[in-house]
């Protein structure tokens, strides 16, 4: 189960220069690779006339190796793309897509000088950033009385996290709510315990 972690309430832009070199980053919160991929081509497309379009990613939960990638996009390797996404994971966000476009000013930064470059401009950049949290959820599945629905529901709202109640309705109310996961023991037993054991949820392996 994925911990809670930050992630971008909304896309970003920020721009500095450095030894007459612009450095532009766009960050956008991408929940998945797919997302991820069109993102940095969006940018790519937008400034295809710059020397480089250096990105890094965590294309989900900060805690997966899988979602993580990065490009130096013709700059000497390791001196973009690791370091963009160095910063990424230090910041301990999660969904977060980031795009350094480089225009050329003539003076040439070497290789530390990049790293401070590309690191430094998307530090600064994610100082700015505006974020939100992501909880991690689950799905209960259960069926009740309909008398019962309203006292369930109230119980469900009053005491935990619910992102959403999907009810429908045939002989009996058959439920699907989604809660943070770190409440749905709790919820169960609770709602067992109201129903006098008339109403089990079970919690989507």
């Amino acid at each position: 189960m994925s911990l809670e972690y930050p992630y971008p309430a909304s896309d970003l832009y920020y721009q500095e220069e450095i030894k007459k070199s612009t450095f532009i980053v766009h960050i956008a919160h991408t929940p998945d690779l797919s997302s991820a991929k069109q993102f940095i081509k969006l940018i790519q497309n937008k400034y295809a006339d710059a020397n480089h379009n250096c990105w890094a990613h965590i294309a989900g939960a900060p805690n997966g190796s899988h979602v993580l990638g990065f490009s130096d996009d013709g700059e000497p390797n390791g001196t973009a793309g690791k370091p963009m996404l160095n910063v990424l994971v230090g910041s301990g966000l999660g969904e977060i897509t980031a795009v350094v476009t480089r225009y050329f000013g003539g003076i040439k930064l070497g290789t530390g000088g990049l790293v401070r470059a590309y690191g430094g401009s998307l530090n600064n950049a994610l100082k700015t950033l505006p974020t939100l949290m992501q909880v991690p959820q689950v799905q209960l599945f259960g069926q009740s009385n309909y008398h019962q629905q309203g006292n369930i529901e109230q119980r469900l709202n009053t005491r935990y996290q619910v992102f959403n109640i999907e009810k429908q309705y045939a002989d009996m109310v058959l439920w699907c709510i989604t809660i943070d996961a770190r409440q749905a023991d709790d919820a169960v037993k609770d709602i067992f315990e109201i129903s006098h054991g008339a109403v089990e949820l079970k919690i989507k392996p």
